[in-house]
């Protein structure tokens, strides 16, 4: 979006910035563009614009500390795109004839679900970040990146699409990545502007892929050492308003996600701000957007206790000396 002028090519912007930039660019819903702008806005920049890389100084910087930007929110390892996830997921695509679509990218994130469980003894997936944000992840490379045509409304994305927008190069196997370079394809078209990718899209495409594979409802972690996976049943959080049962009935695993994300805040939030009483408002805000008209139950409070257990948990928290 920056290489191509949708966002300041200095890489930082303000939340309208990413709202509009995300429409244009992509198709992607106002409700979806107006809720992740300003969760990234809270989360990663000052309240009112951050940066898609590290450090940027603002206005408020000196009252609110650095803001750290994208490349700060993501743990450490995260921050750069690996030859050999790409890899794994070009040939899936070409098993499938050459086309990357929703399938294709279920089956890659079971593959990766198993990795990180197998390789990482500091696997923690909480409940927004595991039923929603690792559902986008996968469903926005589809979703957004597919080319669409009259033929395909919903789009194709071939290998050759696919590398543009992550900037590689080479042929299969010999693949180079080359950050900074990401682009849209020549004669590449975004999403019907009467189709638009909103968040019950999104919601919709999160369901479908947990009903596949249960284990994407995971709420839970290895206990620092791998294949230590444990567990949690939402039911044990609090007061039985979701549980394992429940969450693949209608919005259910999304709401929990959302609401679950709001009681977990203030201990995240703490960590930025010396008083996090704007930045709580802001994000209540956008979350009671974002559920409207989701039909989602009341969840007002979550007992956090239980994910001290997970050393990846501890890790999040901003002052802490490990990054899961």
């Amino acid at each position: 979006m920056t290489n191509h002028g949708y966002l300041p090519h200095n890489g930082s912007a303000t939340i309208q910035d990413f709202i509009t930039g995300t429409i244009k660019a992509f198709g992607m819903g106002l409700d979806l563009a107006t809720f992740l702008a300003v969760y990234g806005a809270v989360f990663d920049g000052d309240l009112l614009s951050y940066s898609i890389g590290g450090q940027v100084s603002t206005l408020l910087s000196g009252l609110l500390g650095e803001p750290q930007g994208l490349s700060g929110s993501h743990n450490n390892g995260n921050k750069l795109p690996q030859v050999s996830q790409f890899i794994a997921l070009y040939e899936l695509g070409q098993d499938n004839g050459d086309s990357t679509d929703l399938d294709v990218l279920t089956r890659h994130r079971v593959q990766r679900f198993n990795v990180s469980i197998s390789q990482n003894p500091y696997y923690f997936s909480a409940p927004f970040s595991g039923l929603i944000i690792n559902s986008a992840a996968y469903t926005f490379v589809y979703r957004f990146m597919a080319n669409k045509t009259a033929e395909n409304p919903q789009g194709i994305l071939n290998g050759e699409t696919l590398k543009l927008f992550y900037a590689v190069s080479g042929d299969y196997p010999d693949f180079t990545i080359t950050p900074g370079h990401e682009r849209f394809p020549d004669n590449w078209y975004k999403r019907n502007p009467l189709d638009y990718y909103t968040i019950p899209y999104l919601a919709a495409d999160a369901l479908a892929m947990q009903l596949q594979h249960p284990q994407f409802l995971s709420v839970g972690g290895n206990t620092g050492k791998v294949n230590s996976f444990v567990g949690l049943d939402p039911a044990t959080l609090r007061d039985g308003v979701f549980n394992a049962q429940n969450l693949l009935e209608g919005n259910n695993a999304f709401c929990f996600g959302l609401v679950a994300a709001l009681q977990m805040a203030p201990d995240i939030l703490s960590g930025l701000f010396s008083d996090i009483t704007v930045a709580l408002g802001l994000l209540f805000s956008a979350v009671g957007n974002a559920t409207e008209g989701l039909s989602c139950p009341q969840l007002k409070s979550i007992d956090k206790g239980q994910f001290s257990q997970f050393p990846g948990y501890t890790g999040l928290k901003p002052d802490a000396e490990y990054r899961a």
